[in-house]
C-alpha cells in the first residue's frame, strides 16, 4: 500500500508540473533531494559507527547484559503472556536497550527478530497477539536517553548546539512511552473482559466434541 501511495504522489506531481509547465523545477527538486539524502546518509555513517562501536564495547564489557537484567522485571510485567524463558525476551531487551541509546537503526533488526519469535507463539497467523502489539507500541514510543540519530542529523546540517534536543527528547519520549503503556494496558483489560467465559467442564472445543 505504501508503495502505491508513493507512486501516486509522484504521478500526481509530474502531472501537475506538466500542466503548469514546471517539469524542470520538479526534476531539479528530485535530483536535489536525492543528493541531500546521500549526503545525510554519509554524514550519519560516522556517528552511527561510533555509537554502535561503543555499544559493542558495552556489550563485551557486560553493561548491556546488566541493563537487560535491570529492565527484565519490567519487561516481564509488560509481556505477561510470553514465557519467561522464551527467546523473544532476549531480542525484546536488546531492542529496548538500543532504543534507550537512540540507535533506532540498530534496534530495528532486533525488533524484527522479536516479532518473528512472538509469531511462533501466535495461534493465528493473520492476527497480531497482544504481546506483538505491546512490542510495536514500545518500539515506536520508546524512551530515548540519547537521541543519537537526531544529534547526528543536526551535526550534519551544521547545528550550533546539536545536543540541545536531549532534554526535550527525553521528556517527549517519556510521555509517549507512558501513553503507549497506558493504552496497551487499557486495551488488554478491555479484551480480557470481552472474552467469552469457558463452559463448565472444559473448553469450547471440548464441549462441542
Amino acid at each position: 500500500m505504501v508503495n502505491w501511495i508513493w507512486l501516486g504522489m509522484m504521478v500526481v506531481s509530474v502531472a501537475f508540473a506538466a500542466v503548469k509547465g514546471r517539469v524542470r523545477e520538479v526534476t531539479e527538486a528530485a535530483f536535489g533531494g536525492a543528493q541531500t539524502g546521500v549526503t545525510v546518509c554519509i554524514g550519519l555513517v560516522s556517528i552511527l559507527v561510533f555509537w554502535l562501536g561503543l555499544m559493542r564495547i558495552a556489550e563485551q564489557a557486560g553493561l548491556v547484559r546488566k541493563l537487560a537484567r535491570l529492565v527484565a522485571p519490567l519487561v516481564r510485567r509488560l509481556f505477561p503472556d510470553v514465557p519467561a524463558d522464551h527467546p523473544a525476551f532476549g531480542y525484546i531487551l536488546t531492542n529496548m536497550s538500543a532504543n534507550l541509546l537512540g540507535l533506532g537503526n540498530a534496534a530495528t533488526p532486533m525488533g524484527i527478530r522479536a516479532m518473528q519469535e512472538l509469531q511462533k507463539l501466535n495461534p493465528s497467523q493473520d492476527t497480531a497477539t497482544p504481546a506483538m502489539c505491546t512490542l510495536l507500541a514500545l518500539n515506536t514510543a520508546s524512551i530515548t536517553l540519547i537521541p543519537t540519530t537526531m544529534i547526528a542529523i543536526r551535526m550534519n546540517f551544521g547545528s550550533a548546539s546539536p545536543t540541545d534536543i536531549v532534554v526535550s527528547t527525553l521528556l517527549a519520549t517519556f510521555v509517549a512511552t507512558g501513553a503507549a503503556i497506558a493504552a496497551d494496558r487499557w486495551y488488554r483489560s478491555r479484551d480480557r473482559h470481552r472474552l467469552p467465559p469457558l463452559p463448565v467442564g472444559g473448553s469450547a472445543e471440548t464441549k462441542g466434541g
